[in-house]
């Protein structure tokens, strides 16, 4: 099992967190569906609006969060990621990479596995390439300040009555150390 989705089923276990047992990959509901639709297109939003202030960390955060939301998404389902290889003409403008973004998110209200591992790879391969940064270091940071957060306070992030928020992640570390640059 991708070790990034063994974090989230462990954040989810704390957050007492309905998941399928790994492996057996049940269809999700419409209504989790629509949820996760919701949660990625919240997500993507973030992204987007990170770009258009060219804020690196914040686009850094945003990825990690959508990548977050997608194995979410998996996670609840049982599924595993599914290793798919990024194909895009990579030109790196901000138009192109808004395009694949918004693309690979629509795609996901299939509900299918392999859509939101398309998702998580995405976020990899732009974070990687166009943030030129640390995927895996702001992962754990961001997974390590969710735990940290729900240990101390004993509580939910999220709180939203309707649960649509539940797994949008409301406070990203500063993640400036992982860029490159």
């Amino acid at each position: 099992m991708n070790e990034q989705l063994k974090s989230v089923r462990e954040f989810h276990g704390l957050l007492l967190f309905s998941q399928a047992k790994p492996g057996s990959i049940p269809r999700l509901p419409d209504m989790e569906i629509i949820r996760y639709q919701a949660l990625l297109m919240d997500a993507g939003s973030d992204v987007l609006k990170a770009m258009k202030a060219g804020d690196m960390p914040e686009i850094l955060g945003g990825l990690v969060n959508l990548a977050y939301v997608a194995l979410a998404a998996i996670a609840t389902q049982g599924g595993d990621v599914v290793d798919k290889p990024v194909f895009w003409h990579q030109d790196w403008s901000l138009l192109s990479v808004i395009k694949v973004v918004s693309d690979k998110i629509n795609a996901c209200a299939s509900g299918s596995v392999d859509n939101y591992s398309e998702v998580y790879g995405l976020c990899i391969h732009l974070v990687r390439g166009f943030v030129n940064a640390d995927f895996d270091k702001a992962f754990q940071m961001v997974h390590d300040n969710n735990i940290s957060r729900v240990k101390i306070s004993g509580e939910s992030l999220y709180g939203d009555a309707d649960n649509i928020h539940k797994l949008k992640l409301q406070t990203v570390p500063e993640l400036s150390d992982c860029l490159y640059e």
